[in-house]
């Protein structure tokens, strides 16, 4: 898969997801998914899991890199789907 084919995915995925979200009265959330860029997905995902486990995943040598540069303190939720 090339980058520009994974770029043209995740576009059409991420306005797929605004489109549901308007459709079911919810604008806020809509434009929240517009902003939200594939750049967000790497700490998203070393926040959501145990240290350990977010440092191996991401190849740091350091748990403290993983920490100091990834890991975000907020509200753990379950994904929509």
């Amino acid at each position: 898969m090339s980058q520009q084919m994974l770029r043209n995915r995740w576009d059409e995925a991420r306005e797929k997801a605004a489109l549901k979200a308007g459709a079911d009265g919810d604008s806020a959330l809509a434009v929240l998914i517009r902003q939200f860029q594939f750049k967000d997905i790497r700490p998203k995902a070393a926040s959501e899991i145990e240290l350990t486990h977010a440092s191996r995943l991401l190849g740091h040598s350091t748990e403290e890199m993983t920490k100091k540069v990834y890991r975000r303190v907020g509200e753990i939720v379950k994904p929509t789907k």
